[in-house]
């Protein structure tokens, strides 16, 4: 099966303090070898910041 689940995880909230919201998608691990950067809503921070994947 190449697609896999991935959890992204948001980079700024451990910073402030704050929970970090985390979010669940997939890839395609043949085709996207490198790890997964996107600017995502948190809702603790209430606005977008960036989540990167995590293990």
């Amino acid at each position: 099966m190449p697609r896999e689940h991935i959890t992204l995880e948001c980079t700024e909230a451990k910073a402030e303090g704050k929970p970090a919201s985390r979010y669940f998608s997939t890839k395609n691990k043949k085709l996207t070898t490198e790890k997964i950067e996107l600017m995502k809503y948190n809702p603790f921070l209430r606005r977008h910041t960036l989540h990167k994947e995590r293990k």
